[in-house]
């Protein structure tokens, strides 16, 4: 549980990133259930991959941020949300919209990134 003066105590842009996993991760579920429910096996493969990715980086957005201690580990967690939105939303938009999928290499890269900063700014607390 998050302590009650956490509001008061993080900048507001390391609360924007604990919601935005918390949202992301719900959206993930919801994503989840309508690609096992409505959609054909390739559509439901595409979206599941997109479900999965998008819940486990907002499961680690929203525990991380809280955690984040310098810009390094700031940064990196904006890269994965931003990573993650490419990359799922890549995914969800060709599904949904007819988009194409070209976004979705780039979100990979970006989270990767993220990822790494994130490695880097924990070795060097």
């Amino acid at each position: 549980m998050i302590h009650a003066d956490y509001a008061r105590t993080r900048p507001a842009g390391i609360r924007m990133l604990a919601a935005a996993g918390a949202l992301l991760a719900a959206v993930a579920v919801a994503l989840a259930a309508y690609a096992s429910h409505a959609t054909g096996p390739d559509a439901g493969m595409r979206l599941g991959l997109a479900a999965a990715f998008a819940f486990g980086h907002g499961l680690a957005l929203a525990a991380l941020a809280p955690r984040a201690r310098g810009r390094l580990a700031t940064m990196g967690l904006w890269a994965l949300l931003l990573g993650v939105l490419l990359f799922a939303g890549s995914l969800a938009g060709a599904h949904f919209f007819g988009l194409p999928t070209r976004l979705a290499p780039a979100g990979g890269g970006l989270t990767i990134l993220g990822w790494l900063a994130h490695a880097v700014s924990a070795v060097r607390r």
